[in-house]
């Protein structure tokens, strides 16, 4: 069955809250008013999704649509700017505090029930063989050219994979692993809300991605963190989007995410999905890395 917003907002908070919750604990959780927290519960109730204020194998099967089965790691490219660590070492595999980068991004897909685990690579691609002995379900995509185009060409290879999938770029060090969610309601992409940015930004109108830019300022700009979901619907858009955009003139310059914001954005309504700046940070250069990791300073 197709839930409304309001009906997911609160089953999700049900399936991921092992503890009952009171109509305020919902209100503060869903930022729904306490009538319309009350109003939903009675609808869920009456469609059987819940018992005692607690969701049952019903709410769990109409959760079903909404949930994240796949990642996608876009792990080709060679991370010019974190030189000398990347000559031998790809970069989502640099060990920041003794653990690969990519482990934490695993790690917070597993603990979200996401098994299916998809590794685009290209550069020191048979390095990431050693993710094997601790994550036996990896699987691995190889990307031919990933020195002679952007990420689209890794994003390309995947494009068959994006239905009901997370896509992430493979070098951000998160230390929230909860803001992988286990469900999503529509496609979305975290980000992070700033007065200015003179980063990757997206501005934002009632919740929905309106424009992707370099540098911004005002009440409507959200830093971008290169996290996305994609829905079924959308995945299925984007197979045949991202090979258009990418055979277009200049195509195998773009960056992946260009597609559905900016190319083809006319095909997507992407929400903004709220995080915070300590919750994930983009290690770009290698005095940021020995700044968080002293062991590289010497």
């Amino acid at each position: 069955m197709a839930l409304t917003r309001k009906q997911f907002d609160i089953l999700e908070i049900l399936a991921t809250d092992n503890e009952p919750l009171t109509q305020r604990e919902l209100e503060k959780l869903t930022g729904h008013s306490l009538g319309t927290v009350n109003k939903v519960l009675k609808e869920l109730a009456e469609l059987g999704l819940i018992e005692d204020g607690r969701i049952n194998n019903n709410g769990i099967n109409a959760l079903e649509p909404y949930r994240a089965k796949r990642a996608i790691f876009i792990a080709a490219g060679f991370g010019t700017r974190l030189v000398p660590i990347t000559f031998n070492t790809p970069k989502p595999l640099v060990r920041v505090h003794g653990v690969r980068i990519i482990d934490r991004l695993i790690d917070a897909c597993l603990e979200a029930g996401i098994n299916e685990i998809y590794v685009v690579r290209g550069y020191l691609g048979e390095l990431f063989d050693q993710l094997l002995y601790k994550y036996p379900m990896v699987k691995f995509l190889e990307n031919p050219v990933y020195n002679e185009a952007n990420n689209i060409s890794s994003s390309l290879v995947a494009r068959y994979m994006l239905s009901n999938a997370y896509v992430f770029e493979a070098d951000l060090l998160i230390s929230n692993p909860k803001i992988i969610k286990k469900y999503h309601y529509m496609s979305d992409f975290l980000g992070i809300k700033k007065q200015r940015s003179d980063d990757w930004c997206f501005r934002v109108k009632d919740g929905v991605i309106v424009e992707e830019k370099v540098g911004g300022e005002g009440d409507d700009i959200w830093q971008m963190v290169g996290i996305s979901y994609w829905n079924e619907a959308d995945g299925h858009k984007l197979s045949q989007d991202i090979q258009d955009v990418y055979a277009s003139p200049g195509g195998k310059e773009r960056y992946w995410e260009q597609v559905p914001l900016v190319y083809k954005k006319e095909h997507y309504a992407v929400q903004i999905l709220d995080c915070q700046d300590e919750d994930i940070v983009e290690i770009d250069t290698f005095n940021e890395l020995k700044a968080i990791d002293k062991t590289y300073d010497v």
